[in-house]
């Protein structure tokens, strides 16, 4: 039975408590709202003190277009609407919920951003960043300080990804190694999920 790869990162304890749960399900809500438009459903919030600063959802995935947008993923949506963001924001004290966890391109955004957490529910396994070490990367990366939570919500985001592969109108990543990943993983007890 596959489980999911074991993530290493640099830790830092973020000391405002949140409710994972609660915020992320506004993220699965951002993801939800990406597939009722028939992109990739991942969604992502930005929360600073208990508020949310930002909100983003996968865009340039839907069957209709000729082209997919490999830049318009949830995080970096919402980091651009975070930039816009009419209260002041302090990005160390800021957590991103994700419901996939975020890939290179993202993390880095994320890193650059100076974000102090990470919170994602369902793992990557072809394309998740998170898992990089920052120790042998250059000093702009390498002295990060973020927290990375994983699984918060995962059967919930799992089953957004499961949804969307069984929409024979939906092309983006068929036949890859994320859909069988998907795949196998709803087909698993749940016990071991």
């Amino acid at each position: 039975m596959e489980q999911a790869p074991e993530r290493k990162m640099q830790i830092q304890r973020n000391t405002y408590t949140m409710n994972h749960e609660a915020y992320m399900g506004l993220a699965l809500e951002q993801a939800a709202a990406a597939a009722a438009r028939g992109e990739f459903p991942v969604g992502c919030v930005i929360i600073q003190n208990g508020q949310v600063m930002a909100r983003g959802a996968r865009y340039g995935t839907s069957p209709d277009r000729s082209l997919v947008s490999e830049v318009d993923h949830a995080e970096i949506r919402a980091l651009r609407n975070l930039d816009i963001c009419q209260q002041a924001v302090v990005p160390q004290n800021c957590t991103l919920f994700c419901t996939m966890e975020p890939c290179l391109m993202c993390f880095g955004a994320i890193l650059l951003a100076g974000l102090g957490t990470i919170v994602y529910a369902f793992e990557d396994p072809m394309g998740g960043g998170t898992c990089c070490d920052l120790r042998s990367l250059t000093p702009l990366y390498r002295d990060s300080r973020v927290q990375v939570i994983s699984g918060i919500c995962r059967q919930k985001s799992l089953d957004l990804f499961y949804n969307f592969f069984n929409k024979e109108e939906n092309r983006y990543w068929k036949n890859s190694f994320l859909e069988a990943y998907v795949r196998k993983q709803y087909r698993l007890p749940k016990e071991n999920k």
